[in-house]
């Protein structure tokens, strides 16, 4: 039997929807627990430097109440990395960060000096602190190997382009991410993967057995407009286990 693939539910855009207004609700930690009752294995929140979306009290409140895991994405800079020694969330998972874009597009550049070091400072940190690391990387050799080289206990694999497809180019995009898959599983990384997956298109990443773990929140928020989130987080975890159980 296969490994059970593990759902990381990101409520990132529960924040934005309370932004929008700026008021208190919805709350994203009460949708954390509705997305637990429906099956998640961990939440992730993106705390950026802005502060978008998610809020400090957010993160604050959420390492009291969450019973699964958190995994806290953040920016390789000083003072995002100093809050997640503090608080102290089981994974953090360092990401590329601009205030111009809309969300998340592309992996880490792990070749140039200037971003390297300040990935090695951030994770040097985090692992002084008992933190398991994790790198939002693009699917690639180069890149896969760079994460290795700098000791990090898993990957998340960028799957916006495999999102962004269809047809042909599609399947050439699992097959990418199914080659960088194999490659971090056997240099000994744990490989997730996530973005812009949603309930019609999950299905070839999750029959990729060297991937542990899916994240995804925009599509599972939106699920959850219509029919809440404990329902939509159930719906996306029983697709999940059609194919790996």
């Amino acid at each position: 039997m296969s490994q059970k693939l593990r759902l990381g539910v990101n409520i990132d855009h529960v924040a934005t929807v309370r932004e929008a207004r700026k008021t208190d609700e919805p709350d994203p930690v009460l949708a954390a627990a509705a997305a637990e009752a429906g099956g998640a294995d961990g939440i992730t929140v993106h705390l950026r430097e802005d502060r978008r979306h998610i809020q400090d009290r957010d993160v604050e409140l959420l390492m009291k109440s969450v019973w699964t895991v958190v995994n806290l994405e953040l920016a390789a800079v000083p003072e995002m990395v100093g809050l997640a020694c503090a608080w102290q969330p089981m994974q953090a998972t360092l990401v590329p960060e601009k205030r111009e874009e809309i969300t998340t597009e592309g992996g880490l550049d792990l070749m140039n000096d200037g971003p390297r070091s300040a990935l090695v400072a951030g994770l040097e940190r985090l692992r002084q602190s008992g933190i398991r690391t994790a790198l939002f990387i693009d699917p690639d050799e180069e890149s896969i190997r760079a994460s290795h080289d700098l000791g990090v206990d898993a990957v998340e694999l960028h799957t916006g382009e495999f999102a962004n497809t269809r047809g042909s180019e599609r399947d050439e995009q699992v097959a990418r991410l199914r080659a960088a898959a194999e490659l971090g599983r056997h240099l000994g990384l744990a490989v997730h993967a996530g973005h812009g997956l949603t309930y019609e298109n999950v299905m070839p990443l999750a029959a990729i057995s060297e991937i542990e773990e899916l994240n995804i929140g925009h599509s599972i928020v939106s699920r959850a407009v219509f029919v809440g989130m404990e329902s939509a987080v159930r719906e996306m975890a029983g697709i999940l286990a059609e194919v790996r159980g």
